[in-house]
């Protein structure tokens, strides 16, 4: 106890009068003289006195205090200012810190998962514009026609990355190089997306939006029509001949570009007809090589949408082919044999050549082809009454000669020849036993303008106005189910339906 007080004494003689504050308290003290000055005083205990020596000359041992100064005034007295450090814990403070970290970690972990989550999905989105990439650059090398459901689905693909372009520069914090670069590409993406839509070789949508125009104008015309004067006489039943022949055709409904391409210009397309089974949908599409004279590859599908959208196809290989007169009866397809006046009966299923026949004294090679289209010496047609090939002899002087043939044998049943030269002709289809001629007016127009009917070897001249979407026809094949006309025209595959005369009682 008495070295405590001896301590203290000390500490007040080295702080003067005055106050201070130790550990936050603080207290007074009052002047103590010093031993010189007050020898009469109690003396303090060495080790009492040697603790406030030692500060009195300024050791250097290890002191709690932060700074002191000292003076002494006139009277001698030693006074001391000494300031004591805050020892105080913050721990209030502390705790702050502790809580705004733990804040700041949960921010992280939040932002580091939105980060990944986006590398992902940005990774994902590179690979679905790389597919875009190589799907147009197909498109395009390809040149086949493209439906709008394909520029549809592209650019609804493309939205989705443009939306998420937009989120992402939103969120992401820091460089943002590679995003900018992405939204750069796919704004490229998008303008090349509408730049083929815009300029489409095939001109599909184009057209097709003008078939709809034109249907919607055909329908108001019709409705301004009083109702006991229609504008068409009214169709006969599918496969029926109770009708007065053809009098009049719709323009062209455009299905597509021939899938070989554009330069594929030569060769004919149709729908397979059989007396069992007429409402059979398979159709057949069979371009010429760019020569314009072989046929080596055809293609079947089952259905018309098969056909637009290039799917469920049965693609066949042949080499003896020639010519764009082939046309499709019953399961079979009957092409002119290369390089001679043969003719053939070609298996669709099995894709062989179930019989060959050559056809009486024909012309062939060139010899008396149609106008504008070479290497069709030889023309197959079917209608109601069969099979039936259009051709020429020497004997005929270039004229139209027309034979019904045995669809199974090849042999010909019966012949007729007629007074219209064949080369001054563009095309021909025959329909209920009545052959009909086509000629060129202009570079978008064709016309009936000559038949000749098998049933009463009458013939005659017509004028039946034809449009059509090309320069030349290379073929022209007629359904008697759907009563359509199948024409295959500079590689453009077209329809059109016959309108026929009302059978007079």
């Amino acid at each position: 106890m008495a070295q405590g007080l001896g301590f203290f004494l000390a500490l007040l003689s080295l702080l003067g009068p005055g106050s201070g504050t130790v550990g936050g308290q603080t207290f007074a003290s009052s002047s103590v003289p010093t031993l010189a000055q007050h020898k009469h005083l109690t003396t303090v205990p060495l080790e009492e006195t040697s603790v406030a020596t030692s500060w009195a000359r300024g050791s250097t041992v290890s002191q709690p205090f932060s700074n002191f100064t000292g003076s002494v005034n006139d009277h001698g007295i030693c006074q001391c200012s000494v300031s004591l450090p805050d020892t105080t814990f913050p721990v209030v403070r502390v705790e702050r810190l502790e809580f705004t970290a733990q804040i700041l970690s949960q921010k992280f972990e939040k932002e580091l998962s939105k980060v990944k989550e986006y590398v992902h999905l940005i990774s994902v989105y590179e690979k679905r514009l790389l597919n875009l990439t190589v799907r147009v650059e197909i498109m395009e090398k390809n040149s086949i026609s493209y439906t709008e459901l394909d520029f549809e689905l592209i650019k609804i693909e493309v939205k989705e990355m443009e939306k998420l372009i937009i989120r992402l520069k939103e969120s992401f914090v820091g460089s943002t190089e590679i995003v900018d670069q992405l939204e750069v590409e796919i704004r490229n993406m998008t303008l090349l997306v509408q730049k083929l839509e815009t300029l489409d070789k095939n001109n599909v949508l184009v057209i097709r939006r003008e078939i709809l125009a034109l249907k919607k104008k055909l329908e108001e015309c019709e409705a301004s029509k009083n109702e006991h004067t229609p504008l068409v006489p009214p169709r006969p039943a599918p496969g029926s001949c109770n009708h007065g022949g053809v009098v009049n055709i719709s323009r062209p409904s455009v299905v597509q570009l021939n899938w070989r391409g554009f330069s594929y210009k030569y060769g004919a397309w149709g729908r397979d007809y059989s007396p069992e089974q007429p409402n059979k949908t398979l159709y057949w599409v069979a371009p010429l090589e760019t020569s314009g004279q072989t046929l080596q590859y055809y293609r079947l599908y089952n259905t018309l949408d098969n056909l637009l959208l290039y799917t469920q196809v049965r693609e066949s290989l042949i080499r003896y082919g020639q010519g764009s007169g082939t046309t499709v009866y019953n399961n079979n397809m009957y092409v002119n044999w290369y390089n001679s006046r043969n003719i053939a009966r070609v298996n669709l299923s099995t894709n062989t050549v179930a019989v060959t026949r050559q056809l009486p004294d024909a012309a062939y090679n060139n010899r008396f082809s149609y106008a504008n289209v070479a290497w069709q010496d030889m023309d197959f047609a079917v209608d109601e009454h069969g099979l039936w090939v259009v051709y020429a002899t020497e004997a005929s002087t270039g004229n139209i000669v027309i034979s019904l043939l045995n669809d199974t044998s090849l042999v010909v049943l019966n012949t007729w020849v007629t007074k219209q030269y064949k080369p001054s002709v563009s095309s021909t289809f025959m329909v209920c036993g009545v052959l009909y001629a086509t000629r060129t007016l202009n570079t978008r127009s064709e016309e009936i303008f000559y038949y000749y009917d098998t049933n009463t070897r009458k013939e005659g001249n017509l004028a039946i106005l034809m449009p059509k979407m090309q320069e030349r026809v290379q073929s022209i094949n007629y359904h008697p189910f759907d009563q359509k006309l199948y024409v295959y025209n500079d590689g453009y595959l077209l329809n059109y339906d016959l309108f026929f005369q009302k059978e007079s009682k």
